[in-house]
């Protein structure tokens, strides 16, 4: 009887995951531009996604590192990275800028 509570508690024990967090593999500059490289052909033209990305690469890299280089206070370097925010082009370009990316223009297709 004992065996059958024991094996009972452990099928209703729930599993706990961990977040996956794609800034945890990023441990290289080689491996932050592949991964950018990959985003642009994915969707270089979603505005939000390449927000997303670039937080990633600044996670990857550090925040507090980044936001000196790009002159930003930390807290506005998360601000200007998070879901839903709407950056001024001047602000992406300084992120972009200190992570090593351009930011360019092209005429569409």
């Amino acid at each position: 009887m004992a065996a059958k509570k024991k094996r009972a508690a452990r099928k209703t024990k729930a599993e706990s995951f961990s977040r996956w967090d794609s800034a945890e593999y990023l441990r290289s500059e080689e491996d932050m531009a592949a991964y950018f490289d990959a985003a642009v052909a994915e969707a270089g033209d979603d505005p939000a996604y390449m927000l997303s990305v670039l937080n990633v690469i600044a996670r990857a890299r550090g925040m507090m590192k980044l936001a000196s280089q790009a002159g930003l206070t930390r807290a506005g370097l998360y601000k200007a990275l998070a879901p839903d925010a709407k950056p001024s082009i001047q602000t992406v370009s300084k992120i972009a800028r200190a992570l090593g990316f351009r930011l360019t223009l092209k005429r569409a297709a």
